[in-house]
């Protein structure tokens, strides 16, 4: 997508399987990625267990969308909000969704979306079904949102030689760079974050107790960190390299 600020999305909550308290994080995070032009949350509003949504749905403007439950044991509102994405996919005026919920029904729907070249974004527990995490295009655990979108994520942050000892992540960091670089080594952090996502869609440096990629790659102590000049006016650009890739141990 061209320019991820200026997407257009289509914010679908399942109330069920999602906190209210975090609905202003929430929507923060989302707003890095592009405007919601649609917010709706699913669920039977009849039900005392919603009850707590009440004030978070006005003060955010988000549209509850009524669904009873008729059948014990069959959930309506999952079957709602995949028939309101459907409507919505057609009409052809999205560039994503954000499908808010932890449930692994919706993993046909985020992949039924991708199909059509639309970008998915994922919200929910540590929980969520890996298949549901995989469907999309990125997954974003609310554990790393804090109550408020100014605040700090919760996570302490690991230190150097717990990330060293942590192969998978160390694997993943080394593998994206040389996946990235250029002849010398050097690859620009942008390139590693949108390799990595695309094999770890819930990769996140805020699992690991760091608010950015590059405060998470600096802290392993792993790689030799460059910031350049981009030309007059503009912002430095990142750039990362293995230490074996300089001689180095």
């Amino acid at each position: 997508m061209a320019n991820e600020s200026a997407s257009k999305l289509a914010v679908l909550i399942d109330a069920d399987n999602a906190q209210p308290s975090l609905i202003e994080a929430l929507l923060a995070e989302i707003a890095k990625y592009g405007t919601a032009h649609v917010k709706r949350a699913y669920g039977d509003w009849t039900d005392n267990h919603l009850k707590s949504w009440k004030d978070e749905l006005l003060r955010q403007s988000v549209q509850p969308m009524q669904q009873f439950g008729y059948t014990r044991g069959k959930n309506a509102t999952d079957s709602a909000l995949i028939i309101d994405a459907m409507d919505l996919l057609y009409s052809g005026r999205f560039d994503g969704f954000c499908i808010v919920s932890s449930d692994s029904d919706f993993t046909r729907l985020a992949g039924r979306i991708r199909e059509s070249g639309l970008i998915v974004y994922g919200f929910g527990e540590r929980k969520t079904p890996e298949p549901f995490v995989a469907a999309c295009d990125k997954f974003i655990y609310v554990e790393n949102l804090s109550g408020k979108p100014d605040e700090p994520a919760p996570q302490k942050p690991r230190s150097a030689a717990q990330l060293k000892q942590d192969s998978g992540l160390v694997n993943l960091l080394r593998n994206a760079v040389d996946a990235a670089s250029d002849d010398d080594g050097w690859a620009t952090l942008g390139a590693v974050g949108s390799i990595i996502n695309k094999q770890r869609p819930d990769f996140d440096a805020r699992s690991y107790g760091y608010g950015k990629l590059s405060d998470l790659v600096a802290a392993t102590t792993l790689f030799e960190i460059e910031r350049r000049s981009s030309g007059e006016g503009r912002p430095k650009t990142i750039h990362v390299r293995n230490h074996k890739k300089a001689g180095r141990a």
